[in-house]
């Protein structure tokens, strides 16, 4: 159990004895303050110290000793209660045994580190098992958490619940709480400052960044521009030169047509003559008789 868990617990259960304390009257209030010193698990006392009708019944010489007996449970220890125990009520085991278990939530205050003769003599506590039963009692309570350690005969406090405050621990606690609030202050106030500056980089580094990209696009245009300017002269050049082939190839081509035509004109006529020439035939008659003959004498030879 954590302290804002136990502080909430305690609180809850000592809400029955405020309730009764609204209409207890005279002596019936030592009653409830030593059933409420009594109760398991209360270990804060103000919100009793304070109810009206107890603060009404303290003033009777009856209730004044169960009263002082509540202020030391509320701010005191066990040698506070042994040096005023003539003055006060008796106490029963469990009531020995918490004040006990608060008495040693005080030490703590003053050093983490607490030797078991030191423990033994603040509490009256004859040897160490005892002492040790008493310190396990309050970790299973969650009074405190810490540990045992036997080796070196000590109790090492990790954190404690918190007790009731004193009326004038009330100027040094508003007191710790400002110096807290400023130290606070001053913290945020740097960490807003290294933000700031951050920001500021970041903002400076994204202009930067801007600048050198615009640089380098510019460098780029000039170079596609220069580029683009070569490649057009390149190809008015050969579009030139190219006419000029193609003209000469077309030329040519139609002097060939043209010889072609005139062949096959040539042809056509030289046939239709032949066609039309009555000597033709005897010749072609005789060039074939001189073909046939030749061949004859070639065979026969």
């Amino acid at each position: 159990m954590n302290e804002s868990n136990l502080t909430l617990s305690t609180g809850q259960k000592l809400q029955t004895f405020l309730l009764l304390s609204k209409s207890a009257k005279g002596m019936a209030n030592s009653k409830l303050i030593l059933d409420a010193l009594s109760a398991p698990g209360v270990y804060v006392f103000s919100e009793l110290a304070e109810a009206p009708n107890v603060v009404e019944a303290s003033q009777s010489p009856q209730v004044a000793p169960y009263y002082a007996l509540l202020k030391i449970f509320m701010y005191g220890t066990y040698k506070d209660y042994v040096a005023e125990q003539a003055n006060l009520p008796a106490l029963n085991d469990a009531q020995r045994t918490k004040l006990k278990h608060l008495s040693i939530v005080t030490l703590s205050e003053s050093s983490r580190t607490l030797p078991y003769p030191l423990l033994q003599e603040y509490l009256d506590i004859p040897n160490v098992r005892t002492l040790e039963d008493l310190i396990i009692d309050a970790f299973y309570n969650g009074i405190l958490v810490g540990k045992l350690d036997q080796r070196q005969q000590q109790l090492q406090v990790e954190y404690t619940m918190g007790r009731d405050v004193r009326p004038e621990q009330l100027e040094e606690t508003m007191k710790a709480l400002n110096g807290w609030s400023n130290n606070t202050k001053i913290v945020l106030e740097a960490i807003d400052n290294r933000i700031r500056a951050a920001h500021e980089m970041v903002a400076a580094n994204q202009a930067e960044r801007e600048d050198y990209d615009k640089r380098v696009e510019l460098v780029r245009q000039h170079i596609r521009n220069k580029a683009t300017s070569g490649a057009a002269g390149s190809s008015g050049s050969g579009g030139m030169g190219g006419g000029g082939g193609s003209s000469s190839s077309s030329s040519n081509n139609t002097n060939k047509m043209d010889m072609d035509d005139i062949d096959t004109a040539g042809i056509m006529r030289s046939r239709e003559q032949g066609l039309n020439d009555p000597n033709n035939e005897q010749r072609s008659g005789r060039a074939k008789k001189s073909r046939g003959t030749k061949r004859f004498m070639v065979g026969r030879a």
